[in-house]
Order: structure tokens, then C-alpha cells, then sequence
């Protein structure tokens, strides 16, 4: 297993029609670099890397009407277990748990309001090796109508028990993997519409929340929510130019 505990988020990846596209605007955006996968089935993958360490990912959408969207990962250490636990508890698989090359075994689920994650089992793959410096993911968030619901399906999938405190910028309920707090959850906001359907949203660190979101629009991406201050950090919420809806946060000393 890496260095990533089993039930923490520990990958990000984008699913974009124009990946040249996606790969100049994050370059811009993150100061990211880029390494293209070089098997034909892998569709131009490409993991985004910050000083040389993977951070994030991009690849093809899995259909041709699927909108563009940052997709959350959570680790695990038994992907086929995973999917019985999300039937189990109300749930449904997307795509079954299958082997991508050497990298790792991965499955795509929703949780029964129709938030849609990954696991991600390692290989040689384990996930990203950095976060919560700039340019790396910071935080995952559960934007969700039925916290309730919520509650019962992760703590039955990945034994998540809820920790009702502010423990992030936007988040009523911290999401904690035996003794630490690996993600958040929240009601859906006016300023972000998602026709009642619940998601999941991805932060990434930066160190200039107001400067992040300039060069995001100077780069045909759009303000969702501008920046704002929290105790943790200023924050904004943005769209990069396909309409991919994600997060930046400059984290407070």
C-alpha cells in the first residue's frame, strides 16, 4: 500500500474532450508539467507534475456527452471489496473495478444522491506524492441534499465517521478516517447550482487565491465564487475554460 492510508482521497483527474487544451491552462494556471502516457489504449493520459512529483491527472471523458469534471479517488486496498460495500449500502457501480495496465485497479461508484468517486487500489501507481504545498490537491469536498444519507453510506464503504465541527473553509461536516480528518461535506450552495444532484468537489492550494482566479480568467476559465476569506485560508471557486468546476485555496500559515 502507499504512503496514502486506506479511505483518504488521494488522487484527482479530469476528464476533458480537449486535453491540449486542459494541459496549456493548468500549465498556466498551477505551474504544473506533464507526462503523456504512452500506450494507445490510455487515450493521451496525462499526469500533471509539480517539480517532478505527480499531482493530478487528465484523460478522454468515458463518453462522448459526459461534461467535463474533476473526479475525486479515494485509496483503497481492495478495490472488487469496495464495490460490494457501495451495493451494499445503497449505492451503484459506474464502472466494475478493472486493472489500468500496471498502475493500479481502480472502480468508479455513486453514492445513492448521485455523487460520483473513484477508488483507487496502487500498483505501481500510488496516487499523488505531494499535498497542501501550491499547486497540489488541498482538499476534497462532498457537496451534498442528503447528509444523512451520506453519513450512513461512508461510514458502510469506507468507515468515515462524521466530525460535526467547521473544519474546513466551506465544509459543515469533517469526514474522519480513525484519528485524522481526510474530507468534508457540505450542503449545496445557491452560488453553485447542480440541479439537485450531489457531487464532489476538488481544492487545490495556492499561494495567491485572488492572483489563482485572475490568471484562471486571463486563461478562458470563469469565477464561480470569488475570492473570500475563511479561517483557514482564502478561497475561491472556479471553471476552467471546458466549464470543469474546481477549487483553490491558499492555505493560512
Amino acid at each position: 500500500m502507499s504512503g496514502v492510508e486506506p479511505g483518504t482521497p488521494c488522487w484527482a483527474d479530469l476528464a476533458t474532450p480537449d486535453l491540449a487544451e486542459a494541459r496549456h491552462f493548468y500549465r498556466q494556471l498551477f505551474g504544473w508539467t506533464d507526462r503523456v502516457s504512452p500506450q494507445t489504449e490510455a487515450g493521451g493520459y496525462t499526469t500533471f507534475l509539480l517539480d517532478g512529483r505527480a499531482v493530478a491527472g487528465a484523460g478522454p471523458p468515458a463518453a462522448a456527452d459526459q461534461a467535463p469534471v474533476w473526479s475525486t479517488y479515494v485509496a483503497t486496498d481492495d478495490a472488487d471489496l469496495a464495490a460490494t460495500r457501495v451495493e451494499a449500502a445503497g449505492g451503484r457501480v459506474l464502472v466494475a473495478p478493472f486493472d489500468v495496465f500496471d498502475q493500479g485497479r481502480m472502480g468508479v461508484f455513486a453514492d445513492p444522491a448521485g455523487a460520483t468517486f473513484s477508488v483507487w487500489q496502487p500498483m505501481a501507481m500510488r496516487g499523488a506524492e505531494v499535498f497542501n504545498v501550491p499547486g497540489s490537491i488541498s482538499w476534497n469536498e462532498l457537496v451534498t441534499p442528503d447528509p444523512e444519507g451520506a453519513r450512513r453510506f461512508y461510514e458502510l464503504v469506507f468507515g468515515w465517521h462524521p466530525a460535526d465541527e467547521r473544519t474546513w473553509p466551506v465544509a459543515d461536516t469533517g469526514w474522519r478516517c480513525g484519528a485524522r480528518i481526510v474530507a468534508g461535506m457540505t450542503s449545496p450552495r445557491e452560488e453553485l447550482p447542480v440541479d439537485g444532484h450531489a457531487y464532489w468537489s476538488v481544492f487545490f492550494a495556492v499561494a495567491d487565491a485572488d492572483a489563482a482566479a485572475a490568471r484562471a480568467v486571463e486563461r478562458g476559465g470563469t469565477i464561480v465564487v470569488p475570492p473570500r476569506a475563511s479561517p483557514q485560508g482564502r478561497l475561491a471557486a472556479l471553471r476552467d475554460p471546458r466549464g470543469a468546476l474546481f477549487g483553490v485555496i491558499a492555505l493560512a500559515a
